[in-house]
C-alpha cells in the first residue's frame, strides 16, 4: 500500500512539509503549488506544497492525504497536540470556505477522475482552469464555471465569459451539475466569425 501523506490545515490551504512528500504529490499529477515556485516543469523542487482545501479534500477522500491541524496558536510549543482532521471536518471547512462547494467537488472529481488537471480559475474569473498535461508543460484548454439546473444565466454572462475565454485562447465550459442526481454535464462553448 501507498504510504499516506500529511498535510497540515493552514487557515484555508493544506501545507506538505515534507520535500520528498511534496515532489510525490505534485508528481502525481501536478496537485498543489510549490511554494515560490509559479510554474514548476517537474518535482525537482526544494520547497513545501502547497494544496487549495478541494485538492486536499479529493485526495484525503483517495485515501492519498492525511490532513491535521496545530492544537494552539504556537508551534514552536512543544505541548501543542496535532490532531487529525476527520473528512466530516474537512467538509464542514470546505463548506465555510467554498459557496457551492458540493457541486464544485463534484466537478473538480470528476475531471480529476478522468485524469485532467484542475487548479483554481480565480485568475480568468472562473471556477476552474483544466490541463490536459499540466501547468508549465500545457496551457489550460479549458475554463469551467460550475453552475445548477435551475441557475439563471443571462445572455451578458455568456458573451463575458466566452470573450474571455476566446482573449486567452480557451474554451468556455459550463459544468451543470445536479447534487441531488449526482450528475454534472459539461456544456462547451465554441466562438468562431463567420
Amino acid at each position: 500500500m501507498v504510504e499516506s501523506i500529511k498535510g497540515e490545515l493552514i487557515e484555508n490551504r493544506i501545507v506538505v512539509w515534507d520535500l520528498e512528500h511534496s515532489r510525490a504529490l505534485f508528481k502525481e499529477g501536478f496537485y498543489g503549488k510549490p511554494l515560490g515556485i509559479p510554474k514548476p516543469k517537474d518535482a525537482e523542487f526544494d520547497a513545501p506544497l502547497i494544496l487549495d482545501l478541494i485538492e486536499g479534500y479529493y485526495l484525503a477522500k483517495k485515501g492519498r492525504l492525511e490532513i491535521y491541524k496545530r492544537d494552539g496558536a504556537d508551534s514552536t510549543d512543544m505541548r501543542v497536540k496535532i490532531e487529525p482532521l476527520s473528512m466530516k471536518e474537512m467538509a464542514s471547512i470546505c463548506r465555510k470556505e467554498y459557496a457551492r462547494f458540493d457541486s464544485k467537488y463534484m466537478v473538480f472529481k470528476e475531471l480529476r477522475d478522468k485524469g485532467y488537471v484542475v487548479t483554481p480559475g480565480i485568475k480568468f474569473g472562473c471556477d476552474f482552469a483544466v490541463y490536459e498535461h499540466g501547468p508549465g508543460i500545457d496551457h489550460a484548454p479549458y475554463l469551467v464555471q460550475v453552475v445548477g439546473p435551475g441557475d439563471l444565466l443571462t445572455a451578458t454572462m455568456i458573451v463575458l465569459s466566452g470573450r474571455l475565454a476566446t482573449t486567452v485562447r480557451k474554451q468556455f465550459i459550463l459544468a451543470v451539475v445536479s447534487v441531488k442526481e449526482k450528475r454534472v454535464e459539461f456544456l462547451a462553448f465554441d466562438w468562431w466569425r463567420a
